[in-house]
């Protein structure tokens, strides 16, 4: 498939456009291990929320509450034991992983901020109505689910649709492009049997008036 027939003439992969990052690779499952672990995680904690009413700062509170005072016991029972020290990897985040997420939230925050000043100015309707129809769908199904599981669905979906979407793009796109070009003929023939038909009777009428 070429360049020419990618849906929207884009010239990017899927990776590139996810910024090509460690983001990219946990949400295509190039990370397999650790896109597993994280939707493994987010499912135990929302089984634990749902079940056991938690919320999310007081189970957070009480996680690191029993972590820690588990490491700092161990730590003093092997210190006067004499035995080794709990086995803690060296925690730190390196610069290129906080350049890595600056720069992807950074990017993603500066287009929502252009959106929103040109929704502010009227300049592009298309915007307008986008985020409208976005903000309304997000509405209706924030009002047929609670936050939890609303995020829980969305980060499976964002760990899933893109990684799907790569695995079987020239399909998906073959589709989708044959769909958007019966959509432009058939707005192709709207226009010219009824929108023209329509201008010629307002022609008729300013005549006639």
């Amino acid at each position: 498939m070429g360049s020419s027939d990618l849906l929207f003439n884009r010239q990017r992969t899927i990776y590139e456009i996810l910024g090509g990052g460690i983001v990219a690779d946990v949400m295509l499952w190039r990370e397999k291990n650790l896109t597993v672990g994280i939707l493994v995680i987010t499912l135990a904690a929302w089984v634990v929320f749902e079940i056991s009413g938690y919320t999310l700062l007081s189970f957070a509170s009480s996680v690191f509450l029993l972590l820690f005072t588990i490491l700092f016991l161990w730590a003093k029972s092997a210190a006067i034991l004499n035995r080794p020290a709990p086995p803690l990897p060296h925690l730190h985040l390196s610069e290129e992983m906080v350049n890595e997420a600056a720069a992807f939230i950074r990017d993603h925050a500066n287009a929502v901020l252009s959106a929103s000043e040109d929704i502010a100015l009227g300049r592009d309707s298309k915007v307008f109505f986008k985020v409208a129809l976005s903000l309304f769908v997000i509405s209706v199904i924030g009002g047929l689910t609670d936050f939890l599981t609303l995020g829980y669905t969305s980060l499976v979906l964002v760990l899933t649709v893109p990684a799907l979407y790569e695995r079987y793009e020239r399909h998906i796109e073959s589709c989708t492009l044959v769909g958007y070009r019966k959509l432009q003929e058939l707005s192709v023939r709207f226009k010219e049997e009824y929108i023209a038909k329509i201008h010629k009777w307002i022609l008729e009428k300013k005549k006639l008036s």
